[in-house]
């Protein structure tokens, strides 16, 4: 089956993922690429439309980003969003001049043309600005579909092609109509299909593994987590028993992780081997710090392992659960964007390996990959299993990891995972876990002064990570969770509750 697909065409905005988001969950495929893609690379692709993103740029900057300008000569149809909107009528002769005052915030909208994509929205609806830029008076082959409360240009598009352009953003919460306004580009002004799901991609990943790997051997790292084990069954029902699994016990695992997850595992036909590494990955990361030397470190440390076994087994190629929030934190699309932090399985990785990459979930999103995993008959007990990152425990330790440190840090875990389980509060919770915190404080037990160790405790609500808000635990159960934690983990004495949300934080702390 062929799935309709849409190129985002990135400038650099921290926004841009949740265009994307917003266009997978009305189901259609989408991937974000550079804005420096060029024209025939983009036809290559074949894409039904094509969105322009916002920037941090200015178009008045010397060096403003700007697309391969051949694409305006195609018939596929464009959207510009903000700084994309600004810079495709500048390019229809347009008069853009840097505004006075920056328009942050609620504005009203008010349409002045009946157009197709408008259709659902009302006449009066509000909308979410974000731009220093401001589109004075369009080009002669641009027309005006709505304006602001300020009398600004807000929609607008050509009279004879399907290129439109957005000052606001419809991918934020805060558009009313943002929602309505991506579906009507997408399906009425670009004729898409709703036909892309997660589950219905098996067919075609497990074809796409067979061609790559052909009579080669492949092995897969399964850390416990939903990705990996994912992965790990697709790779398994493309090439059979030219799969070798391996988990590595880093000895930065959750507790009894390896127990938990060995009984589904094997009833998909994944048998993995085990491998006690956790004395060799204490060793390397002896007196490190800093979260990046961390990650890179478990990266590189992890690759070296899988290499040894790749001899032994003759594989050329490594399985990883690599997921889309992954790639877009770890690497700059489009150049102007900042990257966030660096994934052990993308960023972290060495720039010379012996294996080749398998990355069958690199595209996806993590609810994606649930639904991937339901289809492939995995367990919930497995599939809804919260997100652990690659490293592992070692980034939820602020400062040098320890063996100690480490038992400190899985009990504590698994009491608060337990809790919220009987509490019916885990499925509703997008993640939660405990963080070891280099600070130790003064208390009191049975009358003695004690000086130990404090735990953070994080609970947030997402869809895929890239965003989320932090979860409303009942006070009653923070309660028993502190008590429970302090009570029963030697080395703690003091519990705190994280409430920050992402962005402006990220979801782990390092």
């Amino acid at each position: 089956m062929k799935f309709s697909k849409v190129l985002i065409l990135d400038f650099g905005s921290q926004v841009t993922k949740l265009i994307a988001r917003n266009i997978r969950e009305l189901n259609v495929y989408c991937e974000i690429i550079s804005y420096k893609t060029s024209y025939k690379k983009i036809l290559d692709e074949n894409p039904d439309c094509i969105i322009l993103s916002g920037s941090p740029a200015s178009i008045h900057d010397k060096k403003a980003p700007i697309f391969d300008k051949e694409l305006l000569s195609s018939k596929i149809p464009i959207l510009g969003i903000c700084y994309g909107a600004q810079l495709l009528s500048k390019l229809f002769n347009s008069d853009v001049k840097k505004s006075k005052i920056r328009e942050f915030g609620p504005a009203k909208l008010k349409k002045i043309k009946n157009d197709r994509i408008l259709s659902k929205i009302p006449n009066k609806s509000i909308s979410w600005m974000s731009h220093g830029d401001t589109i004075f008076k369009l080009g002669s082959k641009l027309q005006t579909l709505a304006k602001s409360e300020f009398g600004s240009i807000a929609i607008f598009k050509h009279k004879t092609k399907k290129i439109y352009g957005t000052q606001f953003h419809p991918e934020v919460v805060h558009t009313s109509f943002g929602k309505q306004f991506i579906s009507n580009f997408l399906f009425i002004i670009s004729d898409c299909k709703n036909n892309w799901k997660p589950g219905k991609l098996i067919k075609n990943k497990v074809e796409e593994i067979k061609q790559k790997v052909g009579n080669k051997k492949v092995i897969s790292a399964i850390s416990g987590g939903v990705d990996s084990s994912v992965s790990s069954v697709l790779v398994a029902r493309a090439v059979g028993n030219k799969l070798s699994s391996f988990i590595v016990d880093t000895g930065l695992m959750r507790k009894d992780e390896v127990k938990l997850i060995l009984p589904n595992l094997k009833k998909l036909g994944v048998k993995p081997k085990i491998i006690d590494a956790s004395k060799l990955f204490f060793k390397k990361l002896k007196g490190v710090k800093n979260p990046e030397r961390k990650r890179k470190i478990i990266g590189k440390t992890f690759i070296e392992l899988f290499e040894i076994e790749a001899k032994k087994s003759k594989a050329e190629f490594l399985v990883q659960g690599t997921l889309y929030p992954d790639v877009i934190e770890s690497v700059s699309i489009s150049g102007p964007s900042a990257v966030i932090k660096s994934h052990h399985n993308v960023g972290g990785l060495p720039k010379k390996m012996n294996l080749s990459l398998i990355e069958p979930l690199r595209d996806l999103f993590k609810d994606e990959v649930r639904v991937l995993g339901k289809s492939l008959g995995i367990e919930k007990d497995l599939i809804g299993r919260h997100p652990f990152p690659g490293p592992g425990l070692a980034i939820r330790i602020l400062g040098e990891v320890t063996p100690e440190r480490v038992k400190i840090l899985q009990e504590a875990d698994s009491i608060y995972v337990n809790i919220l389980k009987e509490k019916n509060l885990y499925d509703i919770i997008w993640q939660a876990f405990c963080v070891l915190i280099p600070i130790k404080t003064v208390g009191v037990m049975g009358d003695e002064r004690t000086y130990e160790n404090t735990i953070a405790i994080r609970a947030v609500n997402s869809t895929d990570g890239m965003t989320a808000s932090w979860s409303r635990i009942p006070y009653d159960v923070l309660d028993l969770i502190s008590s429970e934690i302090i009570n029963s983990v030697k080395g703690i004495n003091k519990v705190v509750f994280d409430i920050s949300n992402k962005p402006p934080s990220t979801i782990e702390w390092e």
